[in-house]
């Protein structure tokens, strides 16, 4: 049986039943050529959601996406590192005692599971660093998701893999060049990392990432255009920013 035979069976009624909806719903949107932009917040990629949104994408479902800076850079802290994660079952049960171990031990704990500092955030940070001097020096502007996409057509990460890259929802999008909009970035690690960049005065100019309200810009910009030739579907994974 398949999932869809499964969900047409079992999810007849209750908050199972929207879930069938929705899905028949997205379905027969895309079968009338219509575009899907999708939102995600939460930790998804820490969570791996890479396994079925990388093939989403790869299958034209998602055509635009909206994102925490935290998910955009997770993906890739998964991608490069994932023999280093932690996973942590009884996370309720931790004392204060264990939880300064795990942050001595530079493992940052997302629930359950737990992210290596040293071989997920801080080899990105090198990497990105080498392109935001190079930026800086040209006073050349990008996007995040610009920078991160340059990381991987350059193959600058390809040593570092570690999972089979088709699970890699940006690297999908990357091969799409869909947009990825990151509303809240200087929020998120890599964020954090660029900020110190410039208080440290390794870059001198700030405006090397653009700014959220250009990110705004640029996605209205997005919608305006897409929106022309086809209906735009808006689907929605977790809550705050992004959505």
């Amino acid at each position: 049986m398949s999932i869809k035979e499964f969900v047409k069976k079992h999810y007849r009624h209750f908050n199972a039943a929207v879930i069938r909806d929705a899905s028949e719903a997205y379905i027969q949107h895309l079968e009338k050529g219509g575009k899907m932009f999708l939102t995600m917040g939460g930790a998804m990629s820490t969570g791996e959601l890479g396994l079925s949104l990388a093939e989403m994408i790869r299958q034209n479902k998602v055509h635009g996406i909206s994102c925490t800076g935290a998910n955009l850079e997770e993906d890739i802290f998964n991608l490069v590192a994932h023999e280093h994660y932690q996973r942590i079952p009884n996370y309720r049960d931790l004392t204060p005692q264990q939880e300064e171990e795990l942050l001595k031990k530079n493992l940052n704990r997302v629930t359950d599971t737990c992210i290596p500092e040293h071989e997920a955030m801080r080899r990105i940070e090198g990497e990105l660093q080498k392109l935001w001097y190079k930026a800086d020096a040209e006073n050349k502007r990008y996007f995040p998701y610009e920078y991160i996409y340059e990381l991987i057509r350059t193959g600058a990460l390809e040593k570092y893999y570690q999972i089979d890259p088709k699970d890699s929802w940006v690297i999908a999008a990357c091969e799409k060049n869909l947009s990825i909009f990151t509303p809240g970035w200087e929020d998120s690690t890599t964020g954090n990392f660029f900020v110190a960049q410039n208080i440290r005065g390794k870059i001198k100019n700030i405006g090397i990432v653009k700014s959220g309200a250009e990110q705004m810009q640029s996605l209205v910009t997005w919608y305006l255009e897409t929106s022309q030739n086809a209906s735009i579907g808006f689907f929605q994974i977790a809550g705050g920013i992004a959505g």
